[in-house]
């Protein structure tokens, strides 16, 4: 692509902040420690996760970088920046979230293969560019179209990144074509993060963001958008990024078997401590994210400090001075939200939170239940230990 170039190699790999946890480095996989995860609703650039496949692009020529729309449409074009930055603009506060957020623990019942993130593969941004829908009407295709007269039915987009699992191609994903059409499901083809132009980890300079999907599907370092029958046929599209049952192992995967995993299911996780606390008696102060796919608000969180026997109802917010309800205008619907809550540590304790969302989806009880061999998705109840005595602080 003139203007832009997947380097095969790590040499000219962006500056990243000290404080992030080292996943892997080639790729770089890293997110931020638990607490400066919550210490803004807007996660800052630098602590915002970084999840990649290979080494991250390079743009020589902003002048002559372009996007190419093709595939079942009859007025197929190339797109500059700037056909871009002329269609109207939308800032859309979304969480995008890795679906291997909180492998670690999920890895601890039985192995999974994958990076093993903590519970910080997260984070919530406002991200700035043009509505996919109004992107698409420029090839002619209107909005809320569900199928071309030529038969696309989904949206397949192309990164310069080159990555292993594609035998050095390009990672690719898709979405159904009704959903990319949708206004109100806010898809973008963003150029901005938090107010300011996307940073080399994050796309610049152009990346698509999929709002209550796993963050898969939000391509970064645009190449091309095309127009398909069927879904992607791409490495993490049907071969990575599927949800198996536990009895499901690596000698009897059939990936055929199982559908893409789109929306991200209901969750939550405590920040404000470690797996493993030493605390002094008395109250302590609990905080985290819950967040659920497709829009839906969080109803509620139960925090427990006895293992589940007993529940709490933990306070929720997004912004300051505005009051969290969920699914209500006011409100952020692709967005996390914070909760807080004061309790009392007389002993040593397991502390656990779940959250519910709109649609009374709730977090299932035991990982052990959800288990699969990639270690995606999961969304068991968090649970933290705290040990009563004399602390170091």
């Amino acid at each position: 692509m003139p203007g832009i170039r997947g380097p095969s190699e790590y040499s000219q790999e962006p500056p990243r902040h000290p404080c992030l946890k080292i996943n892997s480095k080639e790729p770089f996989n890293a997110e931020p420690p638990r607490p400066a995860l919550i210490s803004s609703y807007v996660t800052p650039v630098d602590f915002f996760y970084k999840r990649n496949h290979g080494p991250i692009p390079i743009v020589d020529d902003m002048e002559r970088y372009s996007i190419s729309i093709t595939g079942l449409i009859d007025n197929p074009k190339q797109l500059f920046m700037k056909d871009i930055w002329n269609l109207p603009k939308y800032n859309v506060a979304a969480t995008l979230q890795c679906a291997g957020n909180r492998r670690t623990a999920m890895s601890k019942t039985r192995t999974v293969k994958g990076v093993g993130w903590d519970v910080a593969a997260i984070g919530n941004a406002v991200w700035g560019g043009a509505k996919l829908a109004d992107v698409l009407e420029l090839v002619g295709i209107p909005k809320l179209t569900s199928v071309t007269p030529s038969g696309g039915k989904h949206v397949e987009f192309v990164s310069i990144d080159k990555c292993k699992e594609e035998n050095g191609g390009s990672y690719k994903a898709s979405i159904p074509l009704s959903q990319a059409t949708n206004p109100v499901a806010d898809v973008l083809v963003a150029y901005e993060m938090n107010g300011e132009p996307l940073n080399r980890d994050h796309g610049y300079p152009l990346r698509v963001v999929v709002p209550g999907v796993i963050g898969a599907r939000s391509v970064k370092w645009l190449d091309s958008i095309t127009i398909i029958t069927e879904e992607c046929q791409g490495f993490f599209m049907q071969r990575d990024y599927k949800m198996f049952p536990p009895s499901v192992n690596w000698e009897n995967i059939n990936w055929s078997s199982r559908r893409p995993q789109m929306d991200f299911p209901v969750q939550c996780a405590i920040c404000s401590l470690e797996d493993v606390n030493i605390v002094n008696p008395g109250k302590i102060t609990i905080k985290g994210y819950a967040v659920s796919g497709g829009g839906r608000g969080i109803e509620r969180v139960d925090l427990s400090i006895d293992g589940g026997k007993t529940w709490v109802e933990a306070t929720r917010y997004q912004k300051a001075g505005v009051p969290y309800i969920a699914d209500d205008m006011s409100s952020d619907k692709w967005a996390w939200v914070f909760f807080e809550a004061n309790v009392d540590i007389p002993k040593s304790a397991e502390i656990v939170a779940k959250a519910v969302d709109i649609a009374a989806n709730v977090q299932p009880e035991n990982v052990e239940s959800i288990w699969n061999l990639r270690g995606i998705l999961n969304t068991s109840w968090h649970r933290v230990e705290v040990r009563v005595g004399r602390s170091n602080m």
